[in-house]
């Protein structure tokens, strides 16, 4: 990180733009000067402008990997013309196409122009008649170049991808957590606010029908009850997102007893399993599934009567909410909202925490069964 804050002050990045200049320019500059006219060194001179100018654009210009491709063959051709005509005024475009091919071209493309450089150089070279040595201690720096450059750019394209996992890790992370936080606000509020609405639409048609008024008090006082044990219930689920352990027994005995009282119908409770066993997650799971399934009950089948079990089989823990189908009231239209979120939203607690939900309708009643690692 310091060396990649250092590369980027402006005085850095001039001093490298003004080696690069020079670097590239020498080739050509020794070209013109070795020649034994000024006629000639006019005439070869445009080969190292134009392998200088195409070396010099690619470098600080990115544009279409073609236009890419075509500027660094032109610097390449460019660079073997001047070896050609004057021995060795061409290596630094050689160095150079090896240097920038991997990240401008694509990789094959890159191996292919690379292994041509690497080729070409020792056997212009031979074809000269230079000292066999010289041409093959070249030889070896460029292929050194080319190990060196494409380890830089493997590491560079390898931090690319782990920047880019972690950035979508994140971006997934904070999905879950919004879905999870859904979840819940879902689940506290579709059970407290449908029960207040069984208890306020009763009172509603207590008062329009001229009903005693004592039980439309009563219907009132109980909305407010649930309220103010919907306020509780949020304050709960704020601490079981804090991680907080849940008290599972008490909770489900809350959950039968609060249906009792809304509903005035039965609901037996039944636990044949070792709570202790359960991860924090499966006992929240296992309340927001009793919880909600008693809503639909209250919801869609009011009057019926409910059974809740809890019980082991084999390495799992499996809760059961069934009602008897005797619907003996009017169901609650508007409750909840009718979006059917609830059962996607139990279906994902159990499948997070490598569960399962399944639902089956008969004609003696609506069940639920959830079943989590135990």
């Amino acid at each position: 990180m310091r060396v990649a804050s250092f590369l980027r002050r402006p005085a850095v990045r001039v001093a490298l733009y003004v080696l690069l200049v020079a670097y590239l320019a020498s080739g050509p500059v020794n070209l013109a000067v070795h020649q034994p006219s000024l006629g000639q060194a006019l005439l070869v001179l445009p080969i190292g402008v134009i392998a200088f100018g195409a070396c010099l654009w690619v470098t600080l210009h990115k544009t279409t990997p073609a236009r890419d491709a075509l500027l660094l063959v032109l610097a390449l051709v460019g660079g073997i013309a001047m070896h050609l005509i004057e021995p060795y005024t061409g290596a630094a475009f050689f160095f150079m196409v090896i240097f920038v091919a991997p990240y401008r071209l694509g990789l094959r493309q890159a191996i292919v122009l690379t292994t041509i450089d690497i080729t070409v150089f020792p056997c212009v070279s031979l074809w000269w008649g230079l000292e066999p040595s010289a041409a093959l201690g070249m030889t070896a720096g460029l292929a050194y170049s080319a190990i060196f450059t494409y380890g830089i750019w493997h590491f560079y394209l390898t931090r690319q991808q782990s920047a880019e996992v972690a950035a979508a890790q994140a971006r997934e992370a904070v999905l879950s957590e919004r879905t999870r936080l859904a979840r819940e606000v879902h689940d506290v509020l579709a059970h407290s606010q449908s029960a207040q609405i069984l208890h306020l639409e009763g009172a509603r048609m207590l008062l329009k029908e001229g009903g005693d008024p004592a039980l439309v008090l009563d219907r009132v006082e109980r909305a407010v009850r649930l309220a103010r044990a919907g306020l509780e219930e949020t304050r709960r689920a704020l601490d079981a997102l804090r991680g907080d352990e849940l008290p599972l027994m008490e909770r489900l005995e809350r959950l039968a007893a609060e249906f009792r009282v809304t509903t005035g119908a039965t609901c037996v409770l039944s636990i044949e399993a070792d709570l202790d066993k359960l991860e924090a997650e499966a006992r929240l799971a296992v309340v927001r599934t009793a919880q909600e399934a008693l809503t639909n009950v209250r919801k869609h089948a009011p009057g019926a009567s409910v059974s809740v079990t809890l019980h082991h089989v084999g390495k799992w823990c499996e809760l059961e909410v069934r009602d008897d189908g005797k619907v003996t009231g009017t169901p609650v239209q508007g409750a909840g909202g009718g979006t059917g979120y609830g059962l996607v939203g139990m279906r994902e607690r159990a499948e997070l925490i490598g569960g399962s939900l399944t639902t089956c309708a008969e004609e003696d009643g609506f069940t639920v069964i959830l079943k989590v690692p135990a």
